[in-house]
């Protein structure tokens, strides 16, 4: 089998969950990073797309984490992320789909929301502030930003709607943890994996591969809100599975 290459948006948290899956069951992989507002061009012409992750295994192009952790699940089933019952399994895949539809999308615009009230900081965050291009993107920023609150519905009301949304997300995620401390049954499944991955830009927990600005440096609103959840038990449990479940990158060079 040729090694498989992942296509990715580094400070993504979709992202992070294919890569989370790769690295815990140590599969060599190869990662193509894609600069963040150019992804649909290449997601386009690898898999017909709109964006990342991407995983090409096996001659195929799969596109979306959850088919993606599906497809590496049957390739590699150890250590499995699956519970093998057939009521845990699918309670971990209703958590699954619920973190991801129901709180990733909020999540997303509420940092972007909150970063964009400092330009300068938004650029760093999502490209570093040591990005060979960051001139050219500092030009375009004028024209960025407003693409950027078009394409994901970036406006007051939508904004507190999220807010409220993710905040409901952290209610429910301290609310399904077990006796084990994981969501479902005694150990580490595809629910926890999701949940903290889903959480991580708004966490920020050292562990997370890609972190191109520290929490501490982002502008007053964003930090404002991380403050106002960092001792919710949700928050506390993403640093927790984060500690003790994310480990050293399987990625290999091209």
């Amino acid at each position: 089998m040729a090694t498989p290459v992942l296509w990715h948006i580094e400070i993504s948290h979709f992202n992070e969950k294919v890569r989370w899956a790769l690295d815990l069951k140590g599969v060599p992989h190869v990662r193509k990073a894609v600069t963040p507002g150019l992804q649909q061009f290449r997601a386009f012409r690898l898999a017909r797309a709109q964006t990342t992750p991407i995983l090409e295994v096996d001659g195929e192009a799969i596109v979306d984490s959850t088919r993606i952790l599906e497809a590496i699940e049957r390739r590699w089933p150890e250590p499995p992320l699956y519970p093998a019952g057939d009521d845990e399994r699918r309670q971990a895949l209703e958590l699954e789909e619920f973190f991801d539809e129901q709180c990733g999308h909020d999540l997303r615009r509420v940092i972007f929301n909150d970063l964009m009230s400092e330009p300068q900081t938004f650029l760093d965050t999502l490209y570093g502030p040591d990005h060979p291009r960051m001139k050219l993107l500092q030009r375009l920023e004028p024209v960025l930003t407003p693409i950027v609150k078009t394409r994901f519905s970036i406006k007051p009301d939508r904004v507190e709607q999220s807010k409220q949304k993710v905040r409901a997300a952290l209610d429910r995620l301290a609310a399904e943890v077990g006796p084990s401390g994981y969501l479902v049954g005694a150990s580490f499944s595809v629910a926890d994996l999701s949940a903290a991955a889903i959480f991580s830009p708004l966490v920020a927990p050292p562990q997370f591969p890609y972190i191109k600005l520290p929490a501490d440096q982002r502008p007053a609103s964003a930090r404002e809100f991380r403050d106002s959840v960092a001792e919710h038990p949700g928050f506390k449990f993403v640093l927790d599975m984060y500690a003790r479940h994310r480990p050293a990158s399987a990625e290999v060079p091209a």
